[in-house]
């Protein structure tokens, strides 16, 4: 195995986890912090826009804040990141990664001992969960899929069926496979985090979610530990 793909597997299936806590962290966020999405960013641009045209009981300000946190943490996660990476997790994304497990604890310990929350603890957890999603996509770009974005599954949809054979197209096994776990990750989080806080509450379901972030992160630095392994010993092969 070459030590570009010497990690693609762990890569990929911590690519998943993180789709899927999106899926989780968007319901989380959607059913009780007042119908907003800190992950999908499509749904709060029309948000806003029904909001601004009178529809009732869409809140304009919380998807407003949602939208600029996710931008705020997409430019630091960009910054911290950089460009110009071979495709792997670097250091900083996955201190990225770490550093939003940390926070999404935080608030989560934050929400339970708030218990009912005010508007602005609402508003306050809605910005940095966007900001902490934004940042998420920032960790992951340098790793180059485009399957799987992690926060939103249209894209990945349309591709799924626009390159099938029955769209005249001739995607392979595991790009296919790829796009079509990416939404079924989405799907299956949205599930875990509304039935979570259907049974539990919003901070237990907040919880949960930060569990399956932490396992992504985990099987993000798996994939760049078995990469570097590859890589050294590639390079020591050629001496």
């Amino acid at each position: 195995m070459s030590a570009a793909r010497a990690g693609t597997a762990w890569y990929v299936t911590g690519l998943l986890l993180l789709t899927a806590a999106t899926g989780a962290i968007d319901a989380v966020s959607y059913l009780a912090l007042d119908r907003v999405f800190t992950g999908n960013m499509t749904g709060n641009v029309l948000f806003i826009g029904f909001a601004a045209a009178g529809v009732g009981d869409i809140p304009l300000l919380n998807n407003a804040v949602a939208l600029g946190g996710f931008v705020v943490g997409s430019i630091i996660g960009g910054r911290v990141v950089g460009r110009g990476h071979p495709p792997r997790l670097t250091r900083a994304g996955a201190w990225v990664l770490g550093l939003s497990v940390l926070v999404a604890l935080g608030l989560t310990a934050a929400w339970w001992a708030l218990g009912d929350l005010a508007s602005w603890h609402l508003l306050t957890i809605t910005g940095v969960l966007a900001a902490l999603m934004g940042a998420q996509v920032a960790a992951v770009k340098p790793l180059g899929n485009a399957d799987i974005t992690t926060v939103v599954v249209t894209n990945t949809l349309a591709n799924l069926s626009r390159d099938s054979r029955l769209g005249g197209g001739r995607q392979g096994w595991r790009v296919a496979s790829d796009r079509f776990l990416a939404i079924v990750a989405m799907g299956l989080g949205a599930l875990l985090g509304a039935a979570v806080v259907k049974a539990e509450g919003g901070d237990v379901a907040l919880g949960t979610s930060t569990g399956v972030l932490a396992l992504a992160w985990l099987s993000m630095l798996v994939g760049r530990l078995r990469q570097r392994r590859a890589e050294r010993a590639a390079s020591a092969s050629e001496r």
